[in-house]
């Protein structure tokens, strides 16, 4: 089900989305994004680059974000901007937890803006903001 804009209010939390970091999922992601950088896939490589092992990549991080905020929004809402910085990294055997928090409306295309956060053990991975349109009631 869809979320309606009217029932939409500022200040209103998404819940909280867990999402275990495995090593088949970081190599997995980055490889069907085509990122084909070393660092993603193989451990030896990303330590001889200074990493601990391979990480997240952005398009993998910014999907996540995506599947999040949709996921709360529902499958009527269209995805309007995503706009991420990213910082510490998604290594294998971690958890990233995804939070959030409508912090705008704007009545005119009924869109809403979504402050995210996505922490794991050592600090914030992503933060950013995600615009969604959302449907009026009738059409939720």
């Amino acid at each position: 089900m869809s979320r309606a804009y009217q029932d939409v209010t500022v200040g209103e939390e998404l819940p909280e989305l867990s999402i275990p970091l495995t090593r088949t999922m970081i190599v997995a992601t980055a490889l069907a994004s085509r990122d084909y950088q070393d660092v993603h896939h193989d451990p030896s490589l990303a330590l001889e680059r200074g990493s601990k092992d391979v990480f997240m990549n952005i398009l993998t991080s910014n999907g996540l974000v995506d599947r999040y905020v949709t996921g709360w929004a529902g499958p009527a809402a269209v995805v309007k901007k995503i706009k991420i910085r990213l910082g510490a990294p998604n290594y294998p055997g971690d958890t990233m937890v995804l939070t959030g928090t409508v912090s705008a409306k704007d009545d005119d295309g009924r869109r809403v803006e979504i402050s995210v956060k996505g922490v794991n053990s050592i600090g914030p991975h992503v933060t950013g903001t995600v615009v969604v349109q959302l449907p009026e009631g009738s059409d939720a």
